[in-house]
């Protein structure tokens, strides 16, 4: 059965909660005071959770950063340091013919408060006009720009990088829907000069499907409930997956003067598939930079609804992963990466196909390991694949 969707504030909670009958459990992102601190999944019985069971279920759940967080409150402290005025920023979202998923985020988008923020869609390589019928007719404050010199989501955020007007960048997916304060969240951790990048908390959306259900057990995109600053000075940059997605993340714009931009041969609509976010990540701690994991920056992301998307997600993200190893030992000459791969294969790929093999109790399906574990065999060649095409439009596009 599905899984409802909850968004709670602990300090406020209903006597009772009513859902759709069909939901057996739901899960809750517990907020306190509006912060996030914690996620619980409860039981539903009959549609309803009654409110004694579940203000305990989700204090349990929530622990000691229910507490830490209560203090915080109590003291007017905050870790990210004194405030200061909220920088302009644009907002950029890349998209290519998903107008109904990006209709759902730009109508999300709408309910920031005003902080002077620019809007940017940038529509890349799309087969109808239906994105820009759909900015052009719905969103007067958004500013539409088409990209039909390379496609891939590389592409599409170096064009957005190019186009915005504003020091700081945020990107969010377009089947994401941002929190009302999404983007303050994340502008407010670039309080130190050090800070190039922050991610946000990415939850579910919905919770409809056995593909969703096992995406959000097996490959969550949320990194926790407590801020964390990545400091290139001490990280491993090749450790990247604590960092978050960029599905929610903000950039400062000068940052592409000292790293470059991101790599046009890696991401989504390239033979690579993705790893483009995760490659950039680790150029920026690289360079020694920081990089802030924030979960009041909350996003909703919609998971893929069917088996079929499901399995070819994780082969793209087996692929993706050699893909941007492939690079850094490449382009890099970083040979930590093979004992990486190494340690992905014997510590977890192995022993979760065992596990599916045996069948034994919540193990991951087994067509799905295979699925990722074939995109991890393909990554590699992927990648040269990758540079070879982007070689090639670049040359023929200078030859005209």
């Amino acid at each position: 059965m599905a899984t409802a969707i909850l968004d709670l504030e602990i300090s406020k909670l209903p006597p009772e909660i009513t859902v759709e009958e069909r939901y057996s459990k739901a899960l809750v992102l517990i907020r306190l005071h509006g912060k996030p601190i914690g996620q619980a999944q409860i039981p539903v019985v009959g549609g309803r959770i009654e409110g004694s069971q579940l203000r305990e279920s989700l204090m349990n759940a929530a622990g000691d950063n229910l507490w830490k967080n209560w203090l915080y409150d109590a003291l007017d402290w905050d870790e990210r340091g004194a405030a200061e005025t909220i920088p302009i920023a644009t907002v950029a979202i890349c998209t290519r013919d998903r107008p109904e998923d990006l209709r759902r985020c730009l109508d999300a988008l709408m309910l920031l408060p005003d902080d002077g923020q620019e809007y940017l869609v940038i529509d890349n390589c799309p087969a109808t006009d239906a994105t820009r019928e759909l900015v052009k007719n719905n969103y007067p404050q958004v500013r539409y720009v088409r990209e039909d010199d390379l496609a891939g989501e590389s592409a599409a955020r170096n064009r957005a990088l190019r186009e915005a007007k504003h020091e700081f960048v945020a990107f969010t997916d377009d089947d994401a829907v941002p929190d009302r304060y999404w983007l303050r969240s994340l502008l407010q951790n670039f309080r130190d000069r050090r800070v190039m990048c922050v991610t946000g908390l990415v939850m579910p959306l919905e919770l409809e499907t056995e593909a969703q259900e096992w995406f959000e057990r097996y490959s969550p995109y949320g990194q926790g409930f407590y801020r964390r600053v990545f400091d290139g000075a001490h990280c491993n940059p090749l450790i990247i997956s604590p960092v978050g997605v960029s599905a929610s993340m903000a950039l400062r714009k000068s940052l592409t003067d000292s790293i470059g931009m991101f790599d046009e041969a890696l991401g989504v609509g390239t033979p690579a598939k993705c790893g483009s976010d995760t490659e950039q990540f680790s150029r920026i701690l690289r360079a020694g930079y920081c990089i802030v994991y924030e979960p009041r920056a909350v996003s909703w992301h919609r998971h893929r609804r069917t088996w079929a998307e499901l399995q070819n997600l994780l082969k793209c993200y087996g692929i993706g992963v050699y893909a941007y190893w492939t690079r850094i030992f490449v382009v890099n000459g970083e040979f930590g990466v093979l004992q990486l791969a190494l340690w992905w294969l014997r510590y977890k790929q192995i022993p979760e196909l065992i596990a599916s093999l045996r069948k034994q109790p919540d193990a991951v399906p087994s067509d799905l390991l295979l699925a990722q574990l074939r995109g991890c065999i393909r990554g590699p060649m992927a990648y040269f694949e990758s540079r070879k095409q982007l070689k090639a439009i670049k040359e023929g596009v200078s030859s005209q």
